[in-house]
């Protein structure tokens, strides 16, 4: 099938409009090219998902977190899935967002500039890098 899935489109649209302050927040830093001159898009469909935000360019994914996500099972499937798909994912707290912006910021570039390529799994961040895939 051409073209977009309505169906999808539809549900990004209304994912977008109910952003919580935190990830309202990121947009206005990262939307119209404003990081470095990277461009992000919000509610991109991965497959059955959709991330907050996400750099096509640099195949990254940045996920903005409530205490929800406090090792959910469910979100570690999805990095899973998403990864498979050729993504890294970042992952920050709401609270992280709203009080510390710029080191949010400052580490969302440094994963795009390729200073930041290990996993990193802690208290603040959690991030994913790409899988890298054997040489056809």
């Amino acid at each position: 099938m051409r073209g977009p899935n309505g169906r999808t489109t539809e549900r990004a649209r209304l994912l977008r409009q109910m952003d919580n302050d935190a990830e309202a927040r990121l947009w206005s830093e990262l939307r119209n090219r404003q990081l470095n001159g990277y461009k992000f898009v919000r509610q991109l469909a991965v497959g059955p998902y959709f991330a907050d935000f996400a750099c096509r360019e640099r195949s990254l994914i940045v996920e903005v977190d409530g205490s929800q996500h406090v090792d959910n099972p469910h979100d570690r499937k999805r990095d899973a899935f998403m990864q498979t798909a050729g993504w890294a994912i970042a992952r920050f707290w709401n609270i992280d967002v709203l009080n510390d912006l710029p080191s949010v910021l400052e580490t969302i570039l440094a994963i795009l500039e390729g200073r930041l390529f290990e996993k990193v799994d802690c208290r603040d961040l959690r991030y994913l890098p790409l899988i890298s895939r054997p040489k056809e």
